[in-house]
């Protein structure tokens, strides 16, 4: 199975790339630009770094991994350009943005966007670039990869229905017929159906402007941490969207690659080695990105990873999109809760 890792900027301590070459089954590693929106906080603005110090370090990292032979996946992915959107300009930064990584020989093998237009720019400049619907994209629909199909080659399946093996199947099936690729994302910590999602990817997406300007005290812009907030909102992470690194070869037959939030975990390499050798043992949310650890932590709890019965990926691979209320997830959770970790 290829995984595909989130580039993490590291000024000091060991180098993001001697993670990425310790292991053989990661693929692609995917990075966004200095200074530029994608669908985490901008690379380079609050890193401790001034922006060329920045891009250097990525230019040597990028060397170093694309010289071993693993795959490049650049992050065009923000929710928002703004009135940019549609825009020459932001076409043309398209293609300068490749052409500068062309020139340090770290030419992109793949563009992950989550707009048609930027992946219009890709194929105009770059045909032999692979592009690849970002899972901000949210395709729920065999009907809405059909729609994608003439931009891009390879899909991310939207993680409200990722669990679903039957779904998971029938895209793969449509996908490899129709000469594309799919692939999930393993980790990631969002709420299953978050109808903030949108609201908070367009933020991300403006996160250097919105970091200065003065905010509404009181107000959390992430749906998670204030549910969470109150333990009886706690369970609502078993119906979330991530996939248990043991539970990881029932996807095996059907995808192709999957991703692994790493941009901004503070254990990055804890996530890799889980995901790779398919087993955690651990604490659930320490995986996660976000990860909800300090929200577990403020109630004296836990949730232990070995504790998941034998049953709970073919049970939660059969749910449908939206919860039925049928407990099962709150059984699970009274079953691997601990009030025993050093917290």
């Amino acid at each position: 199975m290829l995984f595909a890792v989130g580039y993490k900027h590291q000024s000091e301590g060991d180098r993001f790339s001697s993670l990425v070459l310790a292991y053989p089954e990661v693929g692609e590693v995917y990075f966004p630009w200095v200074d530029e929106p994608s669908g985490r906080p901008v690379l380079g603005y609050g890193e401790g770094d001034d922006s060329e110090t920045v891009k250097e370090l990525l230019q040597e990292e990028l060397t170093l991994i694309k010289s071993a032979g693993r795959k490049l996946d650049l992050l065009l992915n923000a929710n928002c350009y703004g009135e940019k959107a549609m825009s020459r300009e932001l076409d043309r930064k398209v293609e300068a943005i490749i052409k500068e990584l062309d020139g340090w020989g770290c030419k992109p093998d793949i563009v992950t966007a989550a707009s048609p237009f930027v992946a219009r720019s890709v194929k105009r400049f770059y045909p032999e670039v692979e592009t690849r619907a970002s899972v901000n994209m949210r395709l729920t629909t065999l009907q809405a990869m059909r729609y994608l199909a003439p931009w891009f080659d390879s899909y991310y399946i939207g993680r409200d229905v990722q669990r679903n093996l039957d779904t998971v199947k029938r895209f793969s099936d449509w996908a490899h017929r129709s000469g594309k690729k799919v692939g999930l994302l393993a980790n990631s910590g969002c709420l299953r159906n978050c109808p903030w999602q949108t609201y908070h990817d367009n933020l991300v997406a403006h996160s250097a402007a919105a970091l200065k300007e003065r905010p509404l005290r009181g107000f959390n812009p992430h749906l998670c941490w204030t549910m969470y907030a109150d333990p009886a909102n706690l369970p609502e992470l078993l119906k979330a969207t991530w996939i248990r690194p043991e539970d990881l070869p029932l996807y095996e037959p059907w995808v192709d690659f999957v991703k692994l939030a790493t941009r901004q975990h503070t254990r990055p390499a804890l996530v890799v080695d889980s995901y790779v050798n398919h087993s955690f043992r651990g604490n659930l949310p320490d995986l996660l990105e976000p990860g909800f650890s300090p929200a577990f932590a403020k109630f004296r709890m836990g949730l232990d990873n070995t504790r998941f019965p034998e049953d709970w990926a073919r049970r939660t691979g059969a749910c449908e999109r939206e919860c039925t209320g049928c407990g099962y997830c709150e059984t699970v959770f009274a079953t691997i809760k601990r009030t025993d970790y050093a917290f």
